[in-house]
């Protein structure tokens, strides 16, 4: 199988329940209770139950606080949102594309919610910049991926290995694609994110902060659907479960993973109390030897098994259920178990 087939439109001699996740048959036709995954339907429920839209959440205290961030706290508020912006945007229309090749129709639903989703993070980044900043700077801070050095590099290795797959769609730069994605996914943002954190545990920007942490739970889910899909691929597509795969994937996280620290010493470095650089780069390293063992590849870098930053679980780690934790107030969509990852807090 050397080429890829888009999924047809209908298909009425196919079964519901597709024959393969690529260019398998199915007839298209969505029944939850007749796919081919058993594990389509509760993911499926669990991106549901994350709805949310940026207008929940009130941006007046924000307003307050940006005017008295320093200098460089603003600056890197302002690159980091464009920086987030632009990785959401190709995620968007990546994703798009790679639904169009899954067989299964769930897969297809799937990954229709996740791109409706990273439509949401995005209209969000401008949702905080309106309310920040006037319209001729919000322009601006959406144009520095094109213009910064440090942030093109960063974002041209994801967006060059999405562009193979869409230049010649195979199994292989297929399979490639998802782990560009659970980088992108799964340790791009990370950086970012621990920035607004920290910015939150020092009561400031804290409705940007509720607004990362509900992206950064989302994106968690996203992460755990693409690595289903390659693990699925890998287990279908026997020539691709090999050493060459497993090489690839750790190189392509320990590339990343470089990137991403050199983003972090440029945006960050020791600039910001409660951020220093030893412990960032421990955490994009454990980070990456997450993602890779995630997707079931022996990690890249040795040691580096436990989060060294502690206090970004509070943040980070919400699986289900909405509760603004600066505001206290619940939102609490779907109940809490143990099963949920809740008690980790």
């Amino acid at each position: 199988m050397n080429t890829l087939s888009k999924r047809k439109l209908y298909d009425v001699t196919a079964p519901n329940a597709s024959t393969g996740i690529l260019n398998g048959r199915s007839s298209n036709v969505l029944n939850w209770d007749d796919v081919r995954y058993s594990w389509a339907y509760p993911m499926y429920k669990n991106m549901l139950a994350n709805f949310w839209t940026p207008f929940e959440i009130n941006m007046s205290g924000d307003v307050k606080q940006y005017q008295q961030l320093s200098g460089e706290e603003k600056d890197t508020f302002n690159k980091i949102i464009g920086l987030l912006a632009f990785l959401d945007s190709i995620q968007t229309d990546y994703s798009s594309r790679a639904a169009g090749y899954l067989t299964d129709s769930s897969l297809s639903a799937l990954m229709t919610v996740l791109s409706f989703q990273e439509v949401v993070h995005n209209q969000s980044y401008s949702y905080v910049l309106s309310s920040l900043v006037n319209k001729q700077k919000q322009d601006e801070i959406f144009e520095y991926w094109k213009h910064d050095q440090i942030l093109r590099e960063r974002n041209d290795f994801i967006a060059e290995g999405y562009t193979r797959f869409s230049e010649n769609p195979t199994p292989r730069t297929f399979m490639e694609s998802i782990v560009y994605d659970v980088v992108l996914e799964g340790l791009n943002f990370y950086t970012g994110f621990a920035f607004f954190y920290n910015l939150a545990r020092n009561q400031k920007m804290m409705s940007t902060s509720t607004m990362i942490n509900y992206i950064n739970r989302d994106e968690q889910l996203h992460v755990r659907l693409f690595c289903q899909i390659f693990k699925e691929l890998l287990k279908e597509i026997p020539e691709l479960d090999n050493e060459e795969t497993k090489r690839f994937v750790r190189e392509t996280f320990k590339k990343g993973a470089e990137l991403e620290i050199q983003w972090a010493r440029y945006i960050i470095g020791d600039r910001f109390a409660g951020l220093n650089m030893p412990e960032l780069e421990a955490y994009i390293k454990f980070m990456a030897n997450k993602r890779v063992n995630e997707l079931g590849v022996e990690r890249p870098f040795q040691g580096f098994r436990e989060n060294p930053m502690k206090w970004i679980r509070a943040y980070e780690h919400v699986d289900s259920g909405k509760s603004d934790f600066f505001e206290q107030k619940s939102r609490q969509y779907t109940k809490v178990s143990d099963a949920n990852g809740f008690d980790d807090l």
